[in-house]
C-alpha cells in the first residue's frame, strides 16, 4: 500500500533530484524509495539486495578462478593483440 510522505528539502537539490529522475527514466519517487529500501536492508544484512532485471542479464555462467590477476590477464593481451 503507498502513502504520501512530505519532505522538506533544498530547492537545488530538488531540481536536480528530478532531473536525475527524469534522465534515469523513473520518478522521483521511485528514486527516493529505491534509496530508502537500500538503506533499510544494510540495518537487515539478513535480507538479500534485490538485483535488477539488467544485471542479472548479464549473467554468462563463467566461473573465475580466485586468484586471477586482473592486471596479468590485460597485459597478456595486449601483448597478444599487439604481436
Amino acid at each position: 500500500m503507498d502513502t504520501k510522505l512530505t519532505l522538506k528539502l533544498e530547492k537545488e537539490v530538488i531540481e536536480k533530484a528530478k532531473e536525475y529522475a527524469s534522465a534515469q527514466r523513473r520518478s522521483l519517487s521511485s528514486l527516493v524509495e529505491s534509496y530508502l529500501k537500500s538503506l533499510v536492508t544494510k540495518e537487515n544484512p539478513e535480507s538479500d539486495p534485490e538485483i535488477s532485471p539488467y544485471v542479472k542479464s548479464l549473467k554468462t555462467g563463467v566461473k573465475v578462478p580466485a586468484n586471477l590477476d586482473p592486471k596479468e590477464v590485460y597485459s597478456d593481451f595486449l601483448a597478444e593483440k599487439y604481436k
